[in-house]
C-alpha cells in the first residue's frame, strides 16, 4: 500500500463524499460506513500534521455534499448573487471541515498509539458533540442519523443518535485496524478487538424492534397536518398573505371534527397581538367543534418578537422558539458583521429566542412537546423538553431548502427524535415533507412535496421513558472523554519514558 500523501488525500476525500450517501434521501447507509473506513485507512501511518490535512479534506467531502442545500437557501431565497452564495457556502463547509481536521490532528498526536480504533471513534463522538454546541452548534449529519431505519437503530433509545454514531464509527474502523494488525502478525489483538464489536452488534440488532414505551390508556388522537404549500416569495408579501390564510382555511374546513389540526411554521405570517379578530375567530371555530388547532405565528413579548406556535380551541399554550437559525433568524456578533451583510444587501433578522424552560402545549388533556424547525435537530434540547409530553410535534418551513436534499435530512432527524424518546412525532411543514412518525422512527404516512394537501391519521399517545430519555447523552460524553484522556496520558508517559 502506497503511503504518498496525494493518495491519502484522494482516499480521504472519497470517504467524505461517500458518507452523505448514507443519509436521506439516498439511505445507502453501508456506503456511509465504508466512507468512514476509507477515511481511517487514509490516516494510518500519518504524522499529526498530515492527519489534520487528511481530516480537513475528508470534511470538505462530507459537508460539501451533505450540506450543499446551504447554497440553495442563500442564493435562491436569500437573494445573494451566485459568487457570494458560493463563497459563503464554501466558508461554512470549510468551518465544519475544520472540526474533522482538529479531531484527526489531536487523535494522531495524542491517542493513536494505544487502541487507535477505540480512541478514534471516541474522539469522533467528542468532536461531533463540540460541533453541536459551539457557537450555538450545528448538530447536522451526525453519523447515527443514517441508521434511524437500519438494523442498528435499536441502540438509539438507549444512547441516542451520538451513541449510535459511536457504534457506526467502531463498525467502520475496528475491522480496518484488525486487518492491519492481522497482516503485521498481531492476530490475537485483532481477534480481541473484533469479538466485543461482534457481540455489541448482535445485541444491537436484537434490540431493533424493542419498545421501551407503552401506549397510553386512551383512544388514539384523530389528527390532521395541513401543508399549505405557499411559495416563499409570497409567504410574507402583504398583498398575498390573505390568499395564503384563505388556503389554510379552505383545507381545514372539513377537518374541524378532528381532535387536533396542525398548521405549519409561520402559517399565519402575522403578529399574534396585531390580529385579535383573526385569532379569536379561529379559537372560537376550533372550540365549537372540540378541535385543538396548533399554528405557527409571530408573537410579541417583553423580550421582543418571537417565532412561535400557539394552541387554540381545545388546546392551550404558547411556545416561543429558543434555538434560532444563525443569520436566518438572528445575526450572531451583529455589531461586527451587520455592516458587511448590509454591503452585500443581505437581509438582517432580529427575532428573539424564547425563555427556558417552557411548558408543553396542552391538547385534549395531553402534553404535546412542540419544536419549531431547527430546534428538532438538537437531541438534548428535545429530550429535556419532552419528558412530560405524550406526543412530539415539529412544525417547519423547509421551503428555504428548495428541491434539495435538505428537507429529507431534516425529516430523518425528526424521525430519530421519535426513535430516541419512544414517542410518536407529528411533522407539519409548509411545502413538505409533512409526515407522521411512529415511536420506532418509521414514517407511517407522509405527503409529497410541493403540493397543498392534508395528511390525516390516528396517532397513539405514549407514556414511559426510554433509557436515553432518562439519562441523555452526558454519560457517553464523560465515558468517551475518560477513554481518550486516559489513553492520551498513557501515550504521553510512554513517549516520555523512551525519550533520550
Amino acid at each position: 500500500m502506497t503511503s504518498s500523501l496525494g493518495w491519502r488525500l484522494a482516499l480521504g476525500l472519497l470517504g467524505g463524499v461517500l458518507v452523505p450517501l448514507g443519509f436521506a434521501p439516498f439511505d445507502w447507509w453501508p456506503l456511509g460506513v465504508l466512507g468512514v473506513a476509507l477515511h481511517y485507512l487514509s490516516l494510518v501511518g500519518s504524522r499529526p500534521r498530515e492527519a489534520g490535512w487528511l481530516g480537513l479534506v475528508f470534511g470538505l467531502g462530507l459537508f460539501g455534499v451533505g450540506v450543499s442545500w446551504i447554497y440553495v437557501s442563500i442564493h435562491d431565497y436569500g437573494a445573494a448573487p451566485p459568487p457570494l452564495a458560493a463563497l459563503i457556502t464554501f466558508g461554512f463547509v470549510l468551518l465544519l471541515a475544520s472540526y474533522q481536521a482538529l479531531q484527526c490532528y489531536l487523535w494522531r498526536r495524542w491517542c493513536a498509539d494505544r487502541l487507535p480504533a477505540l480512541t478514534f471513534a471516541a474522539s469522533w463522538l467528542l468532536v461531533e458533540s463540540w460541533r453541536g454546541w459551539f457557537l450555538t452548534g450545528f448538530p447536522w449529519l451526525y453519523l447515527g442519523y443514517a441508521h434511524v431505519s437500519s438494523p442498528l437503530s435499536g441502540l438509539a433509545p438507549l444512547v441516542g443518535v451520538q451513541g449510535l454514531g459511536l457504534l457506526v464509527a467502531l463498525l467502520a474502523v475496528v475491522p480496518v485496524q484488525a486487518l492491519l494488525d492481522w497482516r503485521t502478525g498481531a492476530r490475537r489483538r485483532a481477534l480481541a478487538a473484533l469479538a466485543p464489536l461482534l457481540t455489541l452488534l448482535l445485541v444491537t440488532v436484537a434490540l431493533h424492534g424493542t419498545a421501551w414505551t407503552r401506549p397510553a390508556a386512551r383512544p388514539p388522537l384523530r389528527v390532521a397536518l395541513v401543508q399549505g404549500n405557499i411559495p416563499q416569495e409570497l409567504k410574507f408579501d402583504p398583498a398575498a398573505i390573505q390568499a395564503g390564510l384563505d388556503r389554510y382555511a379552505a383545507l381545514t374546513e372539513p377537518l374541524w371534527p378532528l381532535d387536533l389540526v396542525v398548521w405549519s411554521e409561520t402559517a399565519i405570517p402575522l403578529v399574534y397581538q396585531n390580529e385579535p379578530a383573526l385569532l379569536q375567530s379561529l379559537d372560537e371555530r376550533a372550540a365549537k367543534s372540540g378541535t385543538a388547532l396548533v399554528t405557527g405565528v409571530f408573537f410579541r413579548s417583553d423580550q421582543g418578537l418571537h417565532n412561535s406556535v400557539v394552541a387554540l380551541g381545545s388546546g392551550r399554550g404558547v411556545w416561543h422558539k429558543q434555538r434560532l437559525v444563525p443569520f436566518g433568524e438572528y445575526v450572531p456578533l451583529r455589531e461586527f458583521v451587520s455592516d458587511l451583510l448590509a454591503l452585500f444587501d443581505l437581509p438582517l433578522s432580529s427575532l428573539a429566542p424564547g425563555s427556558d424552560p417552557q411548558q408543553p402545549l396542552q391538547v385534549q388533556g395531553i402534553g404535546v412537546a412542540p419544536f419549531i424547525c431547527y430546534e428538532v435537530v438538537y437531541p438534548e434540547f428535545v429530550r429535556s423538553h419532552a419528558a412530560g409530553a405524550g406526543l412530539l410535534l415539529t412544525v417547519s418551513n423547509d421551503t428555504w431548502f428548495g428541491d434539495s436534499i435538505g428537507p429529507h435530512q431534516h425529516l430523518q432527524i425528526a424521525a430519530m427524535r421519535a426513535r430516541e424518546l419512544g414517542r410518536s412525532m407529528l411533522r407539519a411543514t409548509n411545502n413538505g415533507i409533512t409526515a407522521v412518525i411512529d415511536p420506532l422512527g418509521r414514517r407511517r404516512a407522509e405527503l409529497p412535496q410541493f403540493e397543498a394537501a392534508v395528511l390525516e391519521a390516528e396517532v397513539q399517545v405514549y407514556e414511559g421513558l426510554t433509557p436515553f430519555a432518562r439519562w441523555g447523552e452526558q454519560p457517553l460524553w464523560w465515558l468517551s472523554l475518560g477513554v481518550v484522556g486516559l489513553l492520551a496520558l498513557r501515550q504521553h508517559r510512554d513517549r516520555t519514558a523512551i525519550a533520550p
